[in-house]
């Protein structure tokens, strides 16, 4: 019999999840349910079963989590869209029969999801280093922080503190072309008279960290883990454009070791750290799988499928995972449903 497994909102590169998980070299068979508020997506195209999903939040869509799972008898839920919420009911979606992919702690997913606290609590435990931040809630805060950053030395870079992604990252650079970048390609960069102006607009404002900006290379690490045991690493270092480099680096391995035996972070998790002088700082944790994730799966490690057998309790067997490798993506056409 298939397993029933459930994709909630995604991103369009759980497409590639979904078929690393129907494509297991063992042979176990699924049917995979998806749902999005947009039900043109992509990922809904890689479903035996699709419809769109409401958009509410909060305890209203666990409920209609809870709802589907009985409806569609789910073995296997697997979430991304508001998954702290979920987190907080795994307990419930056990009693009807239905395993999460997420971990059980609602509290640190929620210190995660908010990088000062998450860098308050990786200072205690001297895991990684960190970049140089304040957390401002006005212009002048911004100015102030900006100014004492740079009397370091730094190039400086600002985001909110809850996001996902980098679209609201902002490098902070009063020598940068503005003619170049008002015509030019899509810029990070604008200069701090911008920034304030902007933030002047507001009185206050949620939570912004203007921190140092490192710029050295990017590294994306997927890992794979259960209760404090590492399976399997594989970082991924940001070269031009699209291009990836699936790397050996043993210092990376290490940080992400200490990271699962600190936190228990479980099944698939994703760490991310950049260079400066020599030094990896993180920039911040992603509970779930990331993005670029199937480009990790080219190192021969099937992820997400190894993921749902920590899940069941299952022992897995976890090759070595094969380096070197040059990966980059390409746009290809699908039919939608």
């Amino acid at each position: 019999m298939k397993k029933r497994i459930w994709f909630n909102r995604w991103f369009n590169t759980a497409y590639h999840f979904i078929n690393l998980i129907k494509n297991n070299d063992e042979g176990t068979q699924f049917e995979v349910f998806g749902t999005h508020p947009n039900i043109n997506s992509a990922v809904l195209a890689a479903c035996d079963y699709a419809e769109s999903e409401p958009t509410i939040c909060g305890k209203d869509y666990v409920e209609y989590c809870i709802s589907f799972c009985k409806k569609h008898k789910i073995d296997i839920f697997v979430p991304k869209n508001q998954m702290l919420y979920i987190s907080e009911y795994i307990k419930e979606f056990h009693n009807i029969g239905t395993l999460v992919l997420a971990s059980n702690n609602p509290e640190l997913l929620r210190t995660i999801n908010n990088k000062p606290k998450f860098y308050d609590l990786c200072k205690r435990h001297n895991i990684v280093e960190l970049p140089q931040y304040y957390v401002v809630n006005t212009a002048d805060e911004f100015i102030k922080a900006y100014k004492a950053l740079l009397n370091e030395g730094h190039m400086v870079c600002i985001k909110p503190v809850s996001t996902e992604g980098g679209f609201e990252f902002r490098v902070i650079d009063d020598e940068s072309d503005r003619l170049g970048r008002l015509f030019g390609e899509l810029s990070y960069y604008a200069t701090s008279d911008e920034v304030y102006k902007v933030l002047s607009l507001n009185d206050k404002f949620p939570d912004l960290m203007v921190s140092e900006y490192l710029d050295g290379h990017e590294y994306s690490i997927d890992c794979l883990a259960y209760e404090r045991t590492l399976f399997a690493a594989v970082p991924r270092k940001k070269l031009e454009g699209r291009v990836r480099l699936l790397e050996h680096v043993p210092e990376l391995h290490e940080i992400a070791r200490k990271i699962s035996e600190e936190y228990k972070l479980p099944y698939v998790f994703n760490i991310q750290v950049k260079y400066k002088n020599g030094v990896p700082k993180l920039l911040e944790i992603n509970p779930r799988m990331s993005g670029g994730l199937h480009m990790s799966c080219l190192s021969g490690v099937n992820f997400p499928y190894l993921a749902i057998k920590l899940l069941e309790g299952k022992t897995i067997e976890v090759p070595e995972p094969k380096f070197g490798i040059k990966v980059t993506q390409i746009d290809k056409d699908i039919i939608l449903a």
